[in-house]
């Protein structure tokens, strides 16, 4: 449903916000995908299934993360998020206060 729902009338929207728009709500069916498989795959009893089911959850997280590749290329703002927060060690709130500078 999401993507189907744009809280501004199209018409007043320019061809990049709904691209992002597109993205984003792709981005939110590929994790919710991740989160429906992972579900699954845990409460079946069949091993062939659960292994079917977590090999589909898998699949989702990389297009989850292609999707979020394309986000970043576009939006300078969550490209300097991701570049201060991704593939830290340490406590996140952290890294926030030394990016922040407090």
């Amino acid at each position: 449903m999401s993507s189907e729902v744009l809280h501004t009338p199209r018409e007043k929207l320019s061809k990049k916000t709904l691209l992002l728009h597109y993205a984003i709500t792709s981005l939110m069916e590929e994790l919710e995908a991740v989160d429906w498989y992972r579900q699954r795959a845990e409460a079946t009893k069949d091993p062939e299934l659960a292994a079917i089911l977590v090999h589909n959850r898998d699949e989702e997280k990389e297009h989850a993360v292609m999707a979020i590749e394309w986000l970043r290329r576009r939006d300078p703002v969550l490209d300097g998020h991701m570049r201060t927060y991704l593939f830290t060690d340490g406590s996140i709130t952290e890294i926030e206060h030394a990016a922040e500078g407090d």
